[in-house]
């Protein structure tokens, strides 16, 4: 059973006893002029499909975690979290990221973690979305496989009863670990005794540079042969043949950030004939610097050349950001208006690998939602 939402759509409604999420202001979005667009945006249904599960830790989560772990070097602070947060390049978000990973010890963790994920989400109006997981740097780390897979599904269930938020999982290769890693993604990914009701895909993560995408090849033919789908990150931090072997090779159907796709017309038209999305993370390609500034980012050159444009947050509080922030961006960078922020959720909901009935039924959400906010 889910939670009964309000019918106002100019209430933006937070979960239950949670205070709202804070303005994300470090991020340049739409001007102070336009803060009914700001609130249309946070009342607006949505989907996101590009999100990671450690990386959504917020403070309030991270801080819990540490202190259940004091040896850890991350701070227990959240506000000393915000310098911690900090990074000078892509290699130091994921040293980052990985210390982060190492508060995830037990079963209990990643149950905690999940849920509360969950309910961020929630507070945001998210109806559904694919996150990322990353099971080799658990199971790596002494956490039981099987116990690991029920944390995560025991917090699914309870998130979707309790805030009506649906989750999927995308099991991904960190890229930096090499094939052991990728073999075990694939065995966690594939064997039925183990995989979890909730996996819908197949990825790939971390660094892109010194980490060839068609090495993956043998692991996500398993994958796909077992009905995942393939979504590997390309082009985020190389240029854009990383693009073009994921989906040669590994036979991508969506694009995790692919940025770089910019600079090969030839691809963009290819990715717009095929209707193959971008999964796009405005803030995220700031914060770790795979571009230098957001009027630089490549979405409007998406748009115009027809590829299928998705709005994410890849790891929200690391990046002082959250799904809201990044639609007020595209926003800003794409000069839309409510119809078309619209527009743009029901592109996640289109690309997203939810059954036809849930895709209908979040569109319909979304037009409601919108027409009741234009209405005289």
């Amino acid at each position: 059973m889910t939670r009964a939402r309000t019918t106002d759509p100019r209430s933006a409604g937070a979960v239950p006893g949670e205070e709202p999420l804070s303005d994300r202001s470090s991020v340049p979005a739409v001007g102070t002029s336009d803060r009914d667009l700001h609130a249309f945006i946070a009342g607006l249904p949505k989907a996101e499909l590009h999100v990671h599960h450690v990386g959504s830790a917020s403070p309030r989560i991270v801080s819990e975690l540490a202190a259940r772990h004091p040896d850890s070097k991350v701070p227990t602070d959240p506000e000393a979290l915000a310098d911690y947060f900090t990074f000078t390049d892509f290699a130091h978000f994921i040293d980052v990221y990985l210390s982060v990973v190492d508060l995830i010890r037990t079963p209990e963790d990643v149950r905690l973690l999940t849920y509360e994920v969950a309910r961020d989400l929630a507070r945001q109006q998210v109806r559904y979305a694919e996150l990322t997981i990353t099971p080799f740097s658990s199971t790596r780390r002494g956490i039981d496989e099987l116990g690991f897979m029920a944390a995560i599904e025991d917090a699914r269930k309870a998130a979707e009863a309790d805030f009506g938020t649906m989750l999927r999982w995308c099991f991904d290769i960190p890229g930096e670990a090499g094939l052991e890693s990728a073999e075990e993604t694939a065995r966690l990914a594939t064997d039925d005794r183990i995989r979890p009701e909730g996996l819908v895909s197949f990825g790939l993560g971390g660094p892109e540079i010194g980490v060839p995408r068609p090495q993956f090849k043998p692991y996500f033919d398993r994958a796909i042969a077992a009905g995942l789908h393939s979504v590997p990150h390309a082009g985020e931090t190389t240029g854009p043949q990383t693009v073009w072997d994921a989906l040669t090779e590994l036979r991508a159907e969506r694009i995790g950030h692919g940025t770089s796709s910019a600079q090969d017309p030839a691809l963009l038209a290819h990715l717009a004939e095929h209707r193959i999305p971008l999964e796009v993370c405005p803030t995220s390609n700031i914060a770790t610097r795979a571009v230098r500034t957001l009027d630089e980012h490549p979405i409007k050159e998406f748009v115009e050349s027809g590829v299928l444009v998705t709005i994410n947050s890849d790891d929200p509080p690391m990046f002082g950001t959250d799904l809201n922030n990044e639609f007020a961006v595209a926003a800003r960078l794409l000069d839309l208006d409510e119809r078309g922020l619209a527009d743009l959720a029901k592109n996640a909901v289109h690309a997203s690998f939810l059954d036809a009935a849930g895709k209908s039924r979040i569109e319909a959400e979304i037009d409601t939602y919108t027409a009741a906010w234009l209405a005289p």
